[in-house]
């Protein structure tokens, strides 16, 4: 097995492990174990387990990427600006068993990055490239005429991002359903449309 497969490998057992028992669930001996590999495997792939969250991190996002990518092509307007936000926040939003796993683990970094700068820097960078495409979405929309005109799009991309935020919160303690926080963010959504 090559090294970046092996890595990915790693990196879903490290998933899993932080999505049942949190992020003290994640040693090197209990990934080693869940990956089937030996420790001296893992420790050739990462050389701390910071570089192993952080990877798992980058990872995460790449399945969430490549679902949000599949909902925006199988929609009926893949090529609408308002089609790519919406399937981006709804792809965000834990929703199924998938996106709940990846919700928690995201949680489960968001409290060690509060403790951890290098995950605090990590995590700041995802933030800021979803920022970015939303912020891109909402202008491209805007200039089709689909969202209202009077919107800033930077503003409307750091508040759906903490009001996104702020749902899966509410669903992992479970104030709201995934089928209620998909109707509340449905409202958001229309909020920006134009009439």
């Amino acid at each position: 097995m090559d090294h970046d497969s092996r890595r990915r490998q790693i990196a879903q057992a490290v998933f899993e492990l932080i999505s049942e028992q949190g992020m003290e669930g994640a040693t090197l001996r209990d990934a080693a174990a869940r990956a089937g590999v030996s420790m001296g495997a893992v420790q050739r792939c990462f050389s701390t387990k910071e570089e192993m969250v952080a990877f798992v991190m980058d990872y995460m996002n790449r399945r969430i990427t490549e679902r949000v990518q599949a909902r925006i092509s199988g929609s009926a307007e893949p090529e609408s600006a308002m089609t790519m936000l919406e399937e981006t926040l709804v792809g965000i939003v834990p929703l199924d068993e998938p996106s709940l796993a990846e919700t928690k683990v995201w949680l489960a970094f968001t409290a060690q990055a509060a403790v951890n700068p290098k995950l605090a820097a990590v995590q700041r960078e995802h933030y800021a490239g979803l920022a970015e495409l939303l912020t891109l979405l909402i202008r491209v929309a805007q200039d089709a005429g689909h969202a209202r005109p009077g919107l800033d799009p930077a503003q409307e991309a750091d508040s759906l991002i903490t009001f996104t935020d702020g749902l899966n919160v509410q669903i992992l303690v479970g104030r709201h359903t995934p089928e209620s926080a998909l109707t509340t963010l449905n409202r958001r959504i229309t909020a920006l449309r134009t009439n």
